[in-house]
């Protein structure tokens, strides 16, 4: 779920760091956040709605803290992206996945932990069919759309525009706009109002994949200049 403002680090042990970090902390929030709702409220539209708030602003935040870093990826599909444009070699993006990927796994655990609650648990209602898929595409899509042309046209602006992208995505697709396979990943160990069963993980992967590619895409058709055009 984030974007890649270029790095100025060149130490690659601590942009890696801060992949994981960072992923752990937006799992955290988006999985902690899902179970103070639950918990505080029956009612699904409110506990969604404080879920979104808290996923929205620390996204805000991560990517500005730590976008100096390692670009503030956070998201496989992004780094996948970055590598395609050739912003990133295909080893370091390997490697940012790995830390993507274990960051998320330990934000889940730090949530469960926070909340008193099992470290791992099975989430049991499925979340999988065609309109599902169709919103983890659509969130994907529109997430590095966002990312792309805002690194072209107010990259300062990045950290704001994803913030305010995912908040908006949560409610315009069935699926919740998950966006992102680390994060849905981590979120299969939880079985709380913000989880996704093991089973279902595949296919929303698959789904972003497809967005992110898609979004490449159509933002490598629209910011191309006359001249590229016409060659």
């Amino acid at each position: 779920m984030a974007p890649p403002a270029r790095p100025t680090m060149s130490d690659p042990i601590r942009r890696l760091a801060a992949e994981a970090l960072g992923t752990a902390m937006l799992v955290a929030t988006v999985v902690g956040s899902g179970i103070m709702a639950q918990r505080l409220t029956n009612d699904i539209a409110l506990a969604l709605l404080a879920n979104t708030a808290a996923t929205g602003a620390i996204l805000v935040v991560l990517i500005g803290l730590l976008g100096p870093v390692s670009g503030a990826h956070f998201n496989p599909a992004v780094t996948l992206v970055m590598a395609l444009r050739r912003q990133l070699s295909a080893t370091d993006a390997g490697f940012y996945v790995i830390a993507q990927i274990g960051g998320a796994l330990i934000g889940t655990l730090l949530a469960h932990l926070m909340f008193d609650l099992p470290l791992v648990s099975a989430y049991a209602d499925p979340r999988n069919g065609a309109s599902q898929w169709l919103s983890e595409v659509m969130a994907t899509f529109g997430l590095l759309l966002t990312i792309l042309l805002s690194l072209k046209h107010a990259a300062d602006q990045i950290a704001l525009r994803v913030g305010l992208y995912i908040t908006a995505a949560y409610w315009f697709t069935a699926s919740t706009s998950y966006a992102n396979p680390a994060v849905t990943i981590g979120r299969a160990l939880t079985s709380s109002f913000a989880g996704i069963g093991p089973a279902d993980v595949p296919g929303f992967i698959v789904a972003q994949i497809v967005g992110a590619l898609l979004a490449l895409g159509v933002a490598t058709w629209l910011l191309r200049t006359p001249s590229e055009h016409r060659a």
